[in-house]
């Protein structure tokens, strides 16, 4: 029986998701812009999944656009704040998913963009002050773009910080919350931001199904032309199973946060603790036991000829988690997370993410197999 510990990158789908998801294709035929009775049922039943999600989030409906996941939707956030709200100057970090990060260098490159990267700490925080220094300089419409919680290393964003020093010096503020939508709680009635990103499938949701939040006050035109579906921003007919089954999954990770954070982080922290016992000269990525997700805990294993292909040997002993480091045997380039808060480091860097799912007897299982891998 295998092992997944790597929820970061996706998470399993919820039964009582997919009994919600099955029940939508079965029942919800029509298509939702017609006017009949069966397209008027389908399009109840997205509505209805569009005010779960903005009721999450205490936000208005007419906020709450679908998508078809995070990438789609911090695209469109950055792409269209350029061009429909005269953005020329972004404020972002080295540290931020590809998905932001090749965006900034699409719109460098192709709209003139200026992009500024503010400070970071070693352990992935940003320094706030640097940040405050940089919105001073503030000659022309700037926008912030920092994420929530780091993919790789786990490291949390002050959110209400960051929104607080956009308001007060006019700045736009976009963040991609993938990461921490369904683990913890956000009140966008208090933290203002322009936008904000969600996707599905990092919550126990299926694949291919997400969401960004527009701010009415930052209103976009539309990212995808063609017909008149979510309000006229996204032509195309919306996907009525995998909203649904999105819905679903927030509102049980909603109602069952606290249990599932609790068990999750005490697994955690149980597997760092043996980590530390068990092996010497590894070092823990970020803040996990500070501001960190409880979720993620990003290892840095000593190099050498046992550590070099640990990733792999993992995958074949049954064990799943991901790596990221800043030098893999000239394997490739690396984390650019690590890259850029560790430049140089050799150290072989693996990330284990846990889900409620996961349990004290596979963690004891994967403490062995390292054991017997490293010896």
């Amino acid at each position: 029986m295998r092992i997944y510990l790597d929820n970061a990158a996706t998470t399993p789908i919820d039964e009582r998701v997919i009994e919600t998801m099955l029940d939508a294709l079965r029942r919800t035929n029509g298509n939702p812009s017609s006017i009949h009775q069966e397209g008027r049922t389908a399009r109840a039943a997205i509505e209805q999944a569009r005010r779960q999600i903005a009721r999450v989030l205490n936000a208005s409906i007419g906020e709450i656009f679908f998508t078809s996941g995070g990438t789609e939707s911090s695209n469109m956030a950055l792409k269209r704040a350029v061009q429909d709200l005269g953005v020329q100057r972004i404020i972002s970090a080295r540290t931020e998913h590809h998905c932001v990060w090749h965006s900034l260098e699409t719109l460098e490159k192709e709209q003139g963009v200026e992009i500024v990267f503010v400070e970071q700490e070693s352990n992935g925080h940003i320094r706030l002050e640097h940040l405050e220094t940089l919105l001073q300089q503030n000659e022309s419409k700037t926008l912030v773009s920092l994420m929530h919680a780091n993919n790789e290393i786990g490291t949390l964003l002050d959110l209400d910080s960051v929104s607080a020093l956009c308001t007060q010096y006019n700045a736009l503020f976009h963040t991609d919350t993938v990461q921490t939508i369904g683990y913890y709680p956000i009140d966008l009635s208090k933290t203002k931001v322009a936008f904000l990103t969600g996707s599905a499938h990092k919550f126990h949701g299926p694949k291919g199904i997400g969401f960004i939040y527009i701010n009415t006050d930052n209103m976009i035109h539309p990212f995808i032309d063609g017909g008149s579906q979510e309000r006229n921003m996204r032509g195309g007919t919306e996907n009525i199973p995998g909203i649904l089954g999105m819905a679903k999954a927030l509102e049980l990770a909603g109602v069952e946060m606290e249990q599932r954070r609790l068990h999750i982080q005490g697994l955690r922290d149980y597997f760092a603790q043996e980590l530390q016992t068990q092996f010497v000269g590894l070092e823990f990525n970020g803040d996990p036991f500070g501001q960190g997700h409880y979720k993620i805990l990003s290892v840095g294993f000593p190099p050498g000829p046992r550590t070099d292909l640990l990733l792999l040997n993992l995958d074949i002993a049954g064990v799943a988690v991901s790596g990221g480091s800043a030098c893999s045997s000239g394997v490739d380039v690396g984390s650019h997370v690590m890259n850029a808060l560790r430049p140089g480091s050799l150290q072989q860097t693996l990330r284990f993410s846990f889900s409620h799912l996961n349990t004290r007897e596979e963690v004891d299982k994967v403490l062995h197999k390292l054991k017997e891998i490293l010896g």
